[in-house]
C-alpha cells in the first residue's frame, strides 16, 4: 500500500484520492495478520467467546498469555489482533467501566461501554499523533434489561450488537458458519452455547483442538464473568467429539 499509496499513507489523517485512509486500512490488516480467530455467541441466558491460545515461546508461562480479559464483573472481553495493542486496549476500557461507576454510582452497561469504546477508537483516526489500535474487541455481558449482549468495535470506531460474530484472519468463514447455525435465534442452554462455538472454530479452522489451545469465557445469569479451566474446556471437547 506504502507505494500504491502515493505518500497517502504517512498520515493517519491523509485521504488519498479515492477516500481511503491507508492507515485505518493498515490496522485492519494488522487483526487478521495476527494469525488468530474468535468467535462470539449469546444464548438463551449465557454469552460466550472462544479464542485461540497460542504461547509464542516455549519458554514464557503459558498462564501469563492470554487474549480474554474482565472489564468489569458482569463484563468480559476478547481482544484480537495485536497482543501490546490489546493490553493497551483493555486498560483504557476499563478506566471508562470505572470512571462510570464512580460518577454514577451503579455499573456501566454493556452497550453504553461499546459506545464509548467506540468513540474513542474513532477519535484515533482524527489526529495525525494518534495511531489506531491493530485489534478488534469483542464485549459480552448479561444486561439488567436487554438481557445476553454481545458487542463487537473495530479499529476505526464502528460498532454493532450481534447475535453471534467473529473476529481475525477466518472471520468470514466463522461469520458465514453462524449464519446457518443461528438463523433461528439464538435460543440455546449455556452448554449448548459454548459447544456451538467452539465447533464453529474448529469448522472453520479444520482443527481438532486440545484443551490448552483454546480459551473460553462465560458470562451467565447472575454470575460474573469467567474464564473456563482446562479440564471444563477438555469436557466440553469430549462432548463435541462424541456428538460427531
Amino acid at each position: 500500500m506504502s507505494r500504491g499509496g502515493a505518500g497517502y499513507d504517512r498520515h493517519i489523517t491523509i485521504f488519498s484520492p479515492q477516500g481511503r485512509l491507508y492507515q485505518v486500512e493498515y490496522a485492519f490488516n494488522a487483526v487478521k495478520t495476527s494469525g488468530l480467530t474468535s468467535v462470539a455467541l449469546r444464548g438463551k441466558d449465557s454469552c460466550v467467546v472462544v479464542g485461540q491460545k497460542r504461547v509464542p515461546d516455549k519458554l514464557i508461562d503459558a498462564s501469563s498469555v492470554s487474549n480474554i480479559y474482565k472489564i468489569t464483573p458482569k463484563i468480559g472481553c476478547i481482544m484480537t489482533g495485536k497482543y501490546a495493542d490489546a493490553k493497551a486496549a483493555v486498560e483504557r476500557i476499563r478506566q471508562e467501566a470505572f470512571k462510570f461507576q464512580f460518577e454514577n454510582g451503579f455499573q456501566i452497561p454493556v452497550g453504553h461501554l461499546a459506545k464509548r469504546c467506540a468513540d474513542l477508537s474513532q477519535v484515533f483516526t482524527q489526529h495525525a499523533r494518534m495511531r489506531a489500535f491493530g485489534v478488534e474487541t469483542i464485549l459480552v455481558s448479561i444486561d439488567d434489561v436487554d438481557g445476553p449482549q454481545v458487542f463487537k468495535i473495530d479499529p476505526a470506531g464502528q460498532f454493532f450488537g450481534y447475535k453471534a460474530c467473529a473476529s481475525g484472519v477466518k472471520m468470514e468463514a466463522a461469520q458465514n458458519y453462524f449464519e446457518k447455525k443461528v438463523k433461528g435465534g439464538t435460543d440455546t442452554t449455556t452448554e449448548e452455547t459454548i459447544r456451538l462455538a467452539i465447533l464453529t472454530l474448529q469448522t472453520v479452522l479444520t482443527a481438532d483442538f486440545k484443551s490448552d489451545e483454546l480459551e473460553v469465557g462465560i458470562v451467565e445469569g447472575e454470575q460474573p464473568f469467567r474464564t473456563l479451566s482446562e479440564t471444563e474446556i477438555e469436557a466440553h471437547l469430549v462432548a463435541i467429539a462424541e456428538r460427531d
